[in-house]
C-alpha cells in the first residue's frame, strides 16, 4: 500500500481520484517511516481529516467501516507508542499461524503445539551438528549467485559467479543493444573507474572560457568515452 499502489493506479483511475488515494498511501508511508517527528505528526493529523473527507466525496457510504475512521487516531497512538515499527503485530502473526501448523489433535490444540514445538526444536539443535546432510541451515538457497568454488574466478575483471535462473532463449543482439551493453558494462567496471576519472578531467581542461556543468560532463562520458578508450 505504501509504495506499489500509488503506481498501480497511477495510470488506471482519474487524476482527482488517483490524487486522493496517492495522498493517503504517502500518510501510511510517513507514519511507518523509522523516525517520527512531532511537528510532521501534527501536519499529518491535520492532513488525513482533509484526505478522509476527499475519500467521502469518492466512495460510497459502505466503504467507510470503523477500521478507515480509526485512521485518524493512527498519529495520536505513534504520538504515545513512538515508531510503528517496534510495535508491528506482523512477526507475532507470522508466528502464531506457524505454531498453529503443529496441531495435529484439535481436541487437545495446546499439547499438540507444545509437542511440535518441543520436536522442531530439538531437530533445529541437531541439524547443526550433522556433518555430509543437506539441512536448511547448510543447502544452498534458491536463488544464489556466489560461486561454489575458486574456479569459477576465471576473469578477475569480469568473474563467472552466479547461474541460470529458469529457462533459456536464443536471441540476437541489434547494434544498437550492443553499444548500450558495452557503455553500460565499461562504465560500471571498477577498473575502468580511473579512465573515467580522467576523461572527465579532459572535459574539464578542454572547456574554453568557461566550468561544465555535472549534467553536460556526464553527458559526454555518455557519449564520447567508449570512443574516446577505444583509442587510448
Amino acid at each position: 500500500m505504501e509504495q506499489l499502489l500509488p503506481l498501480a493506479i497511477r495510470n488506471l483511475l482519474p487524476n482527482h481520484v488517483t490524487a486522493t488515494l496517492v495522498e493517503f498511501c504517502s500518510f501510511f508511508k510517513a507514519l511507518c517511516s523509522k523516525s517520527l517527528n512531532l511537528e510532521d505528526l501534527e501536519m499529518l493529523q491535520n492532513r488525513i481529516v482533509v484526505t478522509l473527507c476527499h475519500l467521502e466525496m469518492l466512495f460510497p457510504p459502505s466503504f467507510f467501516t470503523v477500521m478507515v475512521h480509526l485512521t485518524v487516531h493512527l498519529v495520536e497512538e505513534a504520538k504515545l507508542g513512538g515508531p510503528v515499527h517496534y510495535r508491528y503485530m506482523y512477526p507475532i502473526e507470522r508466528e502464531l499461524g506457524h505454531l498453529k501448523t503443529f496441531v495435529r489433535n484439535k481436541a487437545q490444540p495446546e499439547g499438540s503445539i507444545a509437542e511440535g514445538y518441543l520436536a522442531e526444536e530439538s531437530l533445529t539443535f541437531c541439524s547443526r551438528y550433522i556433518e555430509d546432510i543437506e539441512t536448511r541451515f547448510n543447502r544452498q538457497r534458491r536463488v544464489c549467485d556466489n560461486p561454489n568454488d575458486n574456479e569459477c574466478f576465471v576473469s578477475s575483471i569480469f568473474p563467472l559467479g552466479g547461474k541460470v535462473v529458469g529457462g533459456s532463449s536464443m536471441f540476437t543482439l541489434t547494434h544498437m543493444q550492443k553499444l548500450q551493453a558495452h557503455r553500460y558494462v565499461l562504465l560500471n567496471c571498477a577498473i575502468v573507474t580511473p579512465f573515467v576519472d580522467e576523461f572527465r578531467d579532459l572535459i574539464k581542461r578542454r572547456s574554453r572560457g568557461r566550468r561544465p556543468s555535472t549534467t553536460e560532463i556526464e553527458t559526454r562520458v555518455f557519449k564520447e568515452f567508449v570512443d574516446w578508450f577505444q583509442r587510448l
